[in-house]
């Protein structure tokens, strides 16, 4: 599967509309930049890989993003992006001067993705992957989509796919000096796209997350 493309949605505009991350230069003021550089400490599992993504234009003042894929060998079995947004001047809706904004996907197999249950699972890995390291936070919303894909004529031989996209922004609770602790929610991210690809727990912290029974077989690179 490729690293996850389209729009994220925070109810300010859209990721279509991108630019190279600024979040090192000289202008961004010091509680972001702190932020920013929280993140590369992060302890992540060796299953998935996070580099630094064109970040937003319109969402924020200040904006960086990653995207991530979680692989097992030459196969990646789920992907997504995640947004750190800053307003030093604050934001009603977000109740802070932080959000974090995400897209998270995989494939799953048909009769899973048919599992009425399955929107209330997929918002449990999130908070629970949040809760299970301890994090706070504020002004949680999100979707939980589940497509499926059938083929015909030409393309008839083509297994049908299922597809579940999970879309969720929360404001980070701020530490000290105003910043949150960023290198945490970024594992906490790392744990749900995990915990959506299949993997096993890391850890006893991560045994009370709902287990995904069933998922679709690993997608070539």
């Amino acid at each position: 599967m490729a690293a996850a493309q389209g729009q994220l949605s925070d109810g300010a505009g859209g990721m279509d509309d991108a630019k190279e991350d600024a979040g090192h230069t000289n202008t961004a003021p010091p509680p972001f930049r702190a932020a920013v550089d929280a993140l590369r400490t992060a302890r992540l599992r060796p299953q998935v890989e996070v580099e630094p993504t064109r970040a937003p234009q319109r969402l924020a003042p200040f904006a960086h993003a990653l995207e991530a894929t979680v692989v097992d060998g030459e196969q990646d079995l789920a992907d997504g992006r995640l947004v750190l947004l800053h307003d030093p001047a604050g934001h009603d809706a977000w109740r802070g001067t932080f959000r974090l904004v995400t897209l998270v996907r995989a494939e799953l197999e048909p009769e899973m993705a048919a599992d009425p249950l399955l929107p209330e699972v997929c918002w449990s890995w999130l908070t629970g992957a949040l809760q299970a390291r301890g994090l706070t936070y504020d002004e949680p919303s999100g979707t939980v989509t589940r497509a499926s894909s059938h083929y015909f004529g030409g393309l008839a031989e083509r297994p049908s796919a299922s597809q579940i996209e999970i879309r969720a922004s929360w404001t980070p609770r701020e530490g000290l000096g105003g910043v949150p602790d960023t290198a945490a929610h970024l594992a906490s991210w790392c744990d749900l796209l995990a915990q959506v690809a299949g993997l096993p727990p890391a850890g006893p912290g991560d045994a009370s997350v709902v287990t995904l029974p069933q998922r679709r077989g690993p997608q070539s690179r």
